[in-house]
Protein backbone atom coordinates (compact mmCIF):
# COMPACT_ATOMS: atom_id res chain seq x y z
CA UNK A 1 0.00 0.00 0.00
CA UNK A 2 2.83 2.51 1.03
CA UNK A 3 4.11 1.58 -2.77
CA UNK A 4 1.13 2.65 -4.12
CA UNK A 5 0.65 5.80 -2.40
CA UNK A 6 4.17 6.57 -2.79
CA UNK A 7 3.75 6.21 -6.88
CA UNK A 8 0.85 8.08 -6.81
CA UNK A 9 2.44 10.92 -5.03
CA UNK A 10 5.87 11.18 -7.64
CA UNK A 11 2.68 11.11 -10.23
CA UNK A 12 1.02 14.24 -8.83
CA UNK A 13 4.11 16.08 -7.96
CA UNK A 14 5.61 15.29 -11.49
CA UNK A 15 2.05 16.26 -13.08
CA UNK A 16 2.08 19.15 -11.36
CA UNK A 17 6.04 20.68 -11.94
CA UNK A 18 4.98 19.93 -15.50
CA UNK A 19 1.57 22.28 -15.77
CA UNK A 20 3.58 24.85 -13.35
CA UNK A 21 5.32 25.57 -16.54
CA UNK A 22 2.18 25.21 -18.89
CA UNK A 23 1.38 27.76 -21.20
CA UNK A 24 -1.18 29.96 -20.45
CA UNK A 25 -3.39 32.61 -22.19
CA UNK A 26 -2.01 35.44 -20.87
CA UNK A 27 1.20 33.63 -22.39
CA UNK A 28 -0.63 34.09 -25.47
CA UNK A 29 -1.76 37.13 -25.68
CA UNK A 30 1.23 38.24 -24.76
CA UNK A 31 2.89 36.99 -27.75
CA UNK A 32 0.10 38.22 -29.80
CA UNK A 33 0.91 41.36 -28.76
CA UNK A 34 4.85 41.28 -29.26
CA UNK A 35 3.56 39.39 -33.23
CA UNK A 36 1.18 42.58 -33.53
CA UNK A 37 3.82 45.62 -32.36
CA UNK A 38 6.97 43.79 -34.26
CA UNK A 39 4.79 44.30 -37.75
CA UNK A 40 4.53 48.14 -36.77
CA UNK A 41 8.16 47.97 -35.69
CA UNK A 42 9.05 46.88 -39.16
CA UNK A 43 6.53 49.05 -41.02
CA UNK A 44 7.88 51.67 -38.81
CA UNK A 45 11.33 50.90 -39.79
CA UNK A 46 10.66 51.23 -43.67
CA UNK A 47 8.60 54.39 -43.31
CA UNK A 48 11.43 56.28 -41.35
CA UNK A 49 14.09 54.94 -44.05
CA UNK A 50 15.88 52.51 -41.16
CA UNK A 51 16.94 48.71 -41.98
CA UNK A 52 13.28 47.08 -42.04
CA UNK A 53 14.65 44.21 -43.10
CA UNK A 54 17.08 43.74 -39.79
CA UNK A 55 13.81 44.15 -38.16
CA UNK A 56 11.88 41.78 -39.56
CA UNK A 57 14.98 39.67 -38.98
CA UNK A 58 14.69 39.93 -35.17
CA UNK A 59 10.70 39.55 -35.81
CA UNK A 60 11.34 36.37 -37.57
CA UNK A 61 14.12 35.30 -34.90
CA UNK A 62 12.22 36.22 -31.72
CA UNK A 63 9.27 34.86 -32.49
CA UNK A 64 9.02 31.90 -34.88
CA UNK A 65 10.12 28.24 -34.11
CA UNK A 66 12.52 27.97 -37.47
CA UNK A 67 15.74 26.37 -36.68
CA UNK A 68 14.45 24.74 -33.68
CA UNK A 69 11.38 22.59 -35.25
CA UNK A 70 9.62 22.69 -38.65
CA UNK A 71 6.76 25.59 -39.25
CA UNK A 72 4.14 25.42 -40.97
CA UNK A 73 3.29 29.43 -42.23
CA UNK A 74 0.64 30.13 -44.46
CA UNK A 75 0.34 33.97 -44.91
CA UNK A 76 -2.33 35.75 -45.70
CA UNK A 77 -1.60 37.15 -48.91
CA UNK A 78 -0.15 34.36 -50.66
CA UNK A 79 -1.46 32.45 -53.48
CA UNK A 80 1.15 31.00 -55.93
CA UNK A 81 3.60 29.63 -53.71
CA UNK A 82 1.46 29.50 -50.41
CA UNK A 83 3.54 28.05 -47.63
CA UNK A 84 6.60 29.96 -46.24
CA UNK A 85 9.16 26.53 -45.11
CA UNK A 86 11.72 28.48 -44.40
CA UNK A 87 13.28 31.71 -42.65
CA UNK A 88 13.80 33.25 -45.70
CA UNK A 89 10.88 32.98 -47.71
CA UNK A 90 8.97 34.04 -44.50
CA UNK A 91 11.67 37.06 -44.27
CA UNK A 92 10.35 37.32 -47.83
CA UNK A 93 6.83 37.48 -47.04
CA UNK A 94 7.47 40.32 -44.73
CA UNK A 95 9.74 42.53 -46.64
CA UNK A 96 9.97 40.62 -50.00
CA UNK A 97 12.84 38.77 -51.42
CA UNK A 98 12.88 34.93 -52.58
CA UNK A 99 9.48 34.80 -54.06
CA UNK A 100 8.40 36.60 -56.70
CA UNK A 101 4.77 37.39 -55.63
CA UNK A 102 5.74 38.80 -52.18
CA UNK A 103 5.87 42.23 -52.12
CA UNK A 104 6.44 42.46 -48.28
CA UNK A 105 3.29 42.32 -46.18
CA UNK A 106 4.66 44.38 -43.28
CA UNK A 107 5.89 47.12 -45.58
CA UNK A 108 2.67 47.78 -46.47
CA UNK A 109 2.91 49.75 -44.29
CA UNK A 110 0.51 49.38 -41.52
CA UNK A 111 0.86 52.04 -38.51
CA UNK A 112 -1.35 49.55 -36.19
CA UNK A 113 -1.79 45.86 -35.97
CA UNK A 114 -4.20 44.08 -33.20
CA UNK A 115 -5.49 40.95 -32.03
CA UNK A 116 -9.07 40.94 -31.60
CA UNK A 117 -10.61 39.59 -27.50
CA UNK A 118 -13.15 37.56 -29.32
CA UNK A 119 -10.63 34.60 -29.88
CA UNK A 120 -10.10 30.78 -29.16
CA UNK A 121 -7.28 30.06 -27.03
CA UNK A 122 -6.47 26.16 -26.27
CA UNK A 123 -3.77 25.33 -23.93
CA UNK A 124 -1.96 21.98 -23.25
CA UNK A 125 1.22 21.83 -21.38
CA UNK A 126 4.37 23.64 -23.69
CA UNK A 127 1.66 23.86 -26.17
CA UNK A 128 -1.12 26.26 -27.30
CA UNK A 129 -3.07 27.23 -30.02
CA UNK A 130 -4.95 29.96 -30.94
CA UNK A 131 -7.80 31.44 -33.42
CA UNK A 132 -9.80 34.76 -34.33
CA UNK A 133 -9.15 37.49 -36.03
CA UNK A 134 -6.46 40.41 -36.08
CA UNK A 135 -7.12 43.40 -37.42
CA UNK A 136 -3.77 45.50 -39.96
CA UNK A 137 -4.53 49.81 -39.88
CA UNK A 138 -2.97 51.16 -42.98
CA UNK A 139 0.08 54.00 -42.36
CA UNK A 140 -1.82 55.88 -44.76
CA UNK A 141 -5.16 56.02 -42.76
CA UNK A 142 -7.14 53.40 -45.03
CA UNK A 143 -10.04 51.52 -43.72
CA UNK A 144 -8.61 48.55 -41.51
CA UNK A 145 -8.05 45.68 -42.84
CA UNK A 146 -9.36 42.21 -41.31
CA UNK A 147 -7.38 39.16 -40.90
CA UNK A 148 -8.39 35.63 -39.87
CA UNK A 149 -6.14 33.38 -38.07
CA UNK A 150 -5.09 30.20 -36.57
CA UNK A 151 -1.18 30.58 -34.46
CA UNK A 152 0.49 27.73 -32.77
CA UNK A 153 2.73 28.24 -30.18
CA UNK A 154 5.63 26.21 -28.68
CA UNK A 155 8.07 27.12 -25.65
CA UNK A 156 11.82 27.40 -26.58
CA UNK A 157 14.02 26.39 -23.90
CA UNK A 158 13.93 29.78 -22.04
CA UNK A 159 10.61 29.40 -21.92
CA UNK A 160 9.50 31.87 -24.83
CA UNK A 161 6.51 30.94 -26.50
CA UNK A 162 7.69 30.84 -30.32
CA UNK A 163 5.11 30.04 -33.05
CA UNK A 164 5.42 26.67 -34.92
CA UNK A 165 1.42 27.26 -36.84
CA UNK A 166 0.67 30.53 -38.80
CA UNK A 167 -2.54 30.45 -40.75
CA UNK A 168 -3.85 33.29 -42.14
CA UNK A 169 -6.80 34.17 -44.69
CA UNK A 170 -8.79 37.26 -45.45
CA UNK A 171 -12.58 36.57 -44.56
CA UNK A 172 -14.96 34.69 -46.89
CA UNK A 173 -16.74 36.84 -49.42
CA UNK A 174 -20.31 35.44 -50.43
CA UNK A 175 -20.99 36.04 -53.96
CA UNK A 176 -24.41 38.00 -54.59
Amino acid sequence: MKKILLAALLIIASTSSSFAHSITKEDVMKAQDAWAQGIVNISKAFIDKKDYEAVAKKHIEDLYAYGKTDVLFKPTLASDDQFRETFDEALSYFVGGVIKEDKGFAIKPWKAARFDGEQHIVTYNDYAVSMGNYFFTPADGGAEQKVEFTFGYIKDENGNLLINVHHSSLPFVPKK
